[in-house]
């Protein structure tokens, strides 16, 4: 499967963000915060990335804190994408970073892991 991260899924809709906030689904798995929606599109996964302005002045940081989330996502995708598509389900995710140290790689990589075993088990209870 193509491990790639394209436009169709890149979450940028303003109302779709502000219906996962307002929704209140999601937890946090320190120092990542996943909240999401189930939504009628045709891409399985639609996804955004955060990094809080107020723990982090410099954009430079900020914007590895979404690289590197980006990266761990997209290395580990695959397999949450066909178990969504084997359920015939598609989602919205907001990911967000709430830790106050800028993390390294293998930290990150490990919760974005564990955050997609949790929301595919979450999606499972639902049903």
């Amino acid at each position: 499967m193509n491990q790639g991260l394209n436009r169709a899924n890149s979450l940028k809709n303003k109302i779709t963000i502000s219906r996962i906030f307002k929704n209140k689904e999601g937890f946090i798995n320190y120092p990542i915060r996943v909240s999401y929606i189930e939504t009628v599109q045709k891409v399985p996964v639609q996804i955004v990335f955060s990094a809080p302005k107020r723990k982090f002045k410099k954009a430079v940081d900020r914007n590895r804190i979404k690289r590197l989330m980006r990266e761990a996502y997209r290395l580990n995708q695959s397999n949450f994408i066909e178990e969504l598509q084997a359920k015939n389900k598609s989602i919205a995710i907001y990911i967000g970073y709430v830790g106050k140290e800028m993390p390294n790689y293998s930290v990150i990589e490990k919760k974005i892991k564990l955050s997609l075993v949790r929301l595919l088990n979450e999606l499972e209870t639902k049903e």
